[in-house]
C-alpha cells in the first residue's frame, strides 16, 4: 500500500475547512507534528510573500493555528523585509500559535499587541506604509460576521495600498489580492502550498475523521441522536441485537428491532414479528416502522427467505445499511441514501465481479462496480467508496473473523448513518469497529466475542480515541 497511492489520491479541487481539520489530525496521527505542519506553512507563505518583492510587511494574526502559521511566517520573513506583526491578545491562543508567539518575543521583530478597537488606531501607519499586509486572522476557523476589533482591523487592512495576502481562508470582509491555501484550496483561485501532509492521511481513515461528528447541545433531548429500526433475525438471533446494542452504543437514542426472535435486552425496543422468520404477512407493518426510522438496518440475521420483503421495505426507507442477507439481487436502494457492507462473497453476488486479491486492484473495482450508494467493502484492509471517492481503513485485528463483529459495524454504521452523510458515516464506522476489535484483542487475546466490542464504541468514537 505504499505504492501507486496516487490513482486514489484525491482529485485536485476545494476541500471544505471540516474535512482540512480531520486530514491535519490524521497527519499528526501518522506523526507528523503540529509544529512540523505550521512551520512548512509559516515558511511556504513567507515564500508567497516574498515574490512580491516588498520592503516593509505587516501580518496580523488571530489566536488559532493561522495565526500561529503566520507568526512563523514572519520569522522567515524579518531576514528579508521589514516585518512587524500585530496580534490579537484577546481570549485563550491554541497551543500551537502561544508556541510561535513565544519564539517571536526572542526575536527582533516588532510585535503590537491588540485587545480593542482603540490599540489600533497607534499602528494606522504600519497599514499605510506596508507593500504587503497578510491576512492570518482566522483562516478555516472562520464563522460568521467578525467583531471588534477584528473589525476595525479589517477597515484599516482594505484602506491600505497594500497588497493583501490571505492565508488559507480570508476573513470575512477583507478584501484578498491573493490567497494562500495549505495543502488544498478552501475557495477558488487559490495558490496551493505543499506543507508535507502525507497521502495517507487523506487515502486512509484515521482518528481526524472523528472531528466530523459535532458534539451534543447540552439543550439537546431525546431523539436528536436518531432513530434507528434494525429489521433481521429468524434463522439467526444474536445477529440484530448486537447491531442494535452496536447502534446505541455510536450515539442513536431509539433503536427498535423488529423480528421473530426475542432476546431479552431491556436497552432495545422489541418490535415482535410473528413466525419463524420475516415474510409478506409483515411487510405493511415493516413500511409503517421503516417510515417512522431516520435509519433503517436491514439484513442481519434474515436468511435467504426475505428478500422479496427487503426489495418492498427499501423505497420507504430515508436511509438504510443493507447487510448481509439484504445483499441479494435485486439490491434494495433507500430512498435518500444507502450504505452496503458486503464482504467479498457477497460483493460477487451483488456485483458479478470476483475481487482481485491486492487491495488497490480491489478498490479499482469496488469504485467501478456502479453500486448506487456507499460501500463498505470489508477485509484486510476495508474499502469505503461511492464510486467518486475511495478510502482506505486498516484498523481491526484477525480475531474479528469471528461471527457477528459484522452485525456490530452495520449498527456503528446505522447511527452514524443519522447524522452525517453516507460516505463519512461509512467511513468513521469501519474505523470504529477495527479499533473496537483491537482494543478487546489487547485486553483479552484471541477468542473475542463480537459483544466484547460493543463496550468498547464510546470511548473511541466519542472520546476522540486514537
Amino acid at each position: 500500500m505504499q505504492t501507486d497511492m496516487a490513482g486514489f489520491f484525491p482529485k485536485p479541487g476545494l476541500i471544505t475547512p471540516e474535512r482540512m481539520r480531520a486530514v491535519d489530525a490524521n497527519a499528526i496521527a501518522l506523526g507528523v507534528t503540529e509544529l512540523q505542519l505550521m512551520e512548512s506553512a509559516g515558511r511556504g507563505l513567507a515564500e508567497q510573500v516574498l515574490a512580491a518583492r516588498p520592503d516593509r510587511v505587516l501580518i496580523l494574526c488571530g489566536k488559532g493555528n493561522n495565526g500561529g502559521d503566520g507568526m512563523v511566517a514572519a520569522r522567515h520573513l524579518c531576514r528579508h523585509a521589514e516585518t512587524d506583526v500585530c496580534y490579537l491578545d484577546q481570549g485563550k491562543r491554541s497551543s500551537a500559535c502561544e508556541h510561535q508567539l513565544r519564539a517571536l518575543t526572542r526575536s527582533r521583530i516588532s510585535l503590537h499587541p491588540f485587545a480593542s478597537r482603540d490599540d489600533l488606531e497607534p499602528v494606522r501607519p504600519l497599514f499605510e506604509k506596508a507593500d504587503v499586509i497578510v491576512d492570518c486572522l482566522l483562516g478555516t476557523g472562520v464563522s460568521g460576521l467578525v467583531k471588534e476589533p477584528l473589525k476595525t482591523c479589517t477597515a484599516m487592512a482594505n484602506a491600505s495600498p497594500a497588497t493583501i495576502i490571505a492565508a488559507d481562508i480570508p476573513t470575512p470582509g477583507m478584501r484578498a489580492d491573493r490567497i494562500c491555501a495549505f495543502h488544498r484550496a478552501k475557495v477558488d483561485g487559490s495558490t496551493v502550498i505543499d506543507i508535507g501532509i502525507p497521502v495517507e492521511a487523506e487515502c486512509f481513515t484515521g482518528p481526524g475523521d472523528l472531528t466530523l461528528i459535532s458534539a451534543r447541545k447540552k439543550k439537546a433531548h431525546k431523539g436528536v441522536g436518531g432513530e434507528v429500526l434494525i429489521i433481521g433475525g429468524g434463522p439467526y438471533q444474536g445477529a440484530p441485537w448486537l447491531a442494535g446494542l452496536g447502534a446505541l452504543r455510536a450515539g442513536a437514542d431509539i433503536v427498535r428491532i423488529a423480528s421473530p426472535v426475542f432476546e431479552p435486552v431491556p436497552d432495545l425496543i422489541y418490535e415482535r414479528l410473528e413466525g419463524k422468520v420475516i415474510g409478506k404477512e409483515h411487510t405493511e407493518r415493516l413500511i409503517a416502522l421503516a417510515e417512522k426510522a431516520d435509519v433503517v438496518v436491514c439484513g442481519n440475521g434474515l436468511g435467504s427467505a426475505s428478500h422479496n420483503v427487503v426489495t418492498a421495505i427499501a423505497p420507504h426507507c430515508r436511509k438504510a445499511v443493507f447487510d448481509a442477507d439484504a445483499l441479494r439481487l435485486p439490491l434494495p436502494v433507500a430512498r435518500d441514501e444507502t450504505i452496503y457492507t458486503p464482504h467479498a462473497g457477497e460483493f460477487a453476488r451483488v456485483a458479478g465481479m470476483t475481487l482481485p486479491e491486492d487491495t488497490l486492484g480491489r478498490a479499482r473495482v469496488a469504485q467501478r462496480a456502479g453500486i448506487n450508494g456507499t460501500l463498505i467493502l470489508k477485509g484486510h484492509i476495508d474499502i469505503i467508496t461511492d464510486g467518486r471517492q475511495v478510502r482506505f481503513n486498516r484498523t481491526g485485528d484477525p480475531a474479528m473473523t469471528v461471527g457477528g463483529t459484522g452485525d456490530v459495524l452495520a449498527g456503528i454504521a446505522g447511527a452514524l448513518l443519522c447524522r452525517l452523510p453516507a460516505f463519512d458515516a461509512a467511513c468513521i464506522a469501519a474505523y470504529v469497529s477495527g479499533k473496537a476489535g483491537e482494543a478487546v484483542v489487547a485486553e483479552k487475546g484471541g477468542g473475542i466475542l463480537p459483544s466484547d466490542m460493543v463496550d468498547k464504541i464510546p470511548e473511541i468514537l466519542f472520546r476522540k480515541g486514537a
